[in-house]
């Protein structure tokens, strides 16, 4: 059965266009900022899109960046929102489990074909992103000179005959958040972090959705229901009077992934976003377990 769901996953032309559509974000804003060559003045200005501007092989984090507040959650929305009310509405939900099939074993392979879209998308943005700023961006301007982004302090070793000579780290030339270099093991380990930060993110999205996709037949609304949920969870976000509540919220830590690009990173709320979107996870497929097992689909 999970099988059925990857494969009617990749066949569906919807798929790939809606990976396209969000890969076609950082594309476009990429070329906007080589072609106008937008920079803030020192100290001002985003912290992302200075240090992008000065080396694009940080274009991923800017990329996330741009996807993860609205496109990404309401593509992980659509498509967890179809799985069950999609088959329901279709008239197909009563012949799946008739084959037979297990509503249990349904729920998991629609949750795992959800889980395939949402990394399968995070992966498309990063790698393509990283493309992107290599070849849009450009490197490290500091790579480009051969100095590291900390300057030439620690890295001058005397040489033969007691001649200073540069023991320059070919992977030492990507600065952080912090302002302190990264070696391309670094980034890569970051980047990766930030990848299973945002999926799991995202999975608390799908978990929502998937749930309210037991609980109508309507693809449509159980998008929009999780959806909502969301914008609620960043109205509240930003009231003073909802503080009590605020480190409960979904949406909550969605952006605590960028302390993986400072040094040393900052964990704390790295930690906090985990184990916040585990509940929401565990809580909603469990409920629509719940639902999903007791739901009569003969009406």
């Amino acid at each position: 059965m999970i099988a059925v769901e990857l494969f009617k996953l990749v066949r569906r032309l919807r798929t790939w266009i809606s990976i396209a559509l969000i890969c076609a974000l950082p594309l476009v804003v990429a070329i906007f900022i080589a072609v106008t060559h937008l920079a803030p003045p020192p100290g001002q200005g985003s912290a992302f899109l200075s240090a992008v501007l000065d080396d694009g092989q940080l274009y991923p984090a800017a990329a996330l960046a741009l996807v993860l507040p609205v496109f990404l959650p309401v593509a992980v929305a659509v498509m967890a929102g179809d799985s069950i009310a999609g088959e329901a509405s279709a008239g197909t939900l009563r012949y799946l489990l008739a084959r037979p099939v297990g509503r249990t074993r349904l729920l998991v392979a629609k949750l795992v074909a959800v889980i395939a879209f949402t990394v399968l998308t995070v992966v498309a943005v990063t790698v393509t992103s990283y493309a992107t700023g290599v070849l849009i961006l450009g490197p490290s301007r500091a790579a480009a000179v051969g100095v590291p982004p900390g300057g030439l302090s620690g890295s001058i070793a005397p040489g033969a005959g007691g001649a200073p000579t540069a023991g320059l780290s070919a992977g030492a030339a990507i600065t952080s958040l912090s302002g302190a270099p990264l070696t391309t093991l670094d980034l890569i380990e970051r980047v990766l972090g930030a990848m299973a930060f945002i999926t799991v993110s995202m999975l608390g999205v799908a978990a929502i959705a998937l749930f309210l996709s037991t609980v109508t037949d309507s693809a449509i609304g159980a998008a929009m229901g999780s959806l909502a949920a969301l914008v609620a969870s960043e109205v509240l976000v930003t009231l003073n009077s909802a503080t009590a509540i605020q480190p409960y919220l979904p949406t909550r830590y969605w952006l605590a992934w960028i302390d993986f690009f400072r040094q040393p990173i900052f964990w704390r709320d790295i930690q906090r976003g985990f184990g916040i979107q585990a509940v929401y996870v565990v809580v909603f497929l469990a409920a629509a377990w719940a639902n999903f097992a007791t739901r009569d689909i003969t009406t």
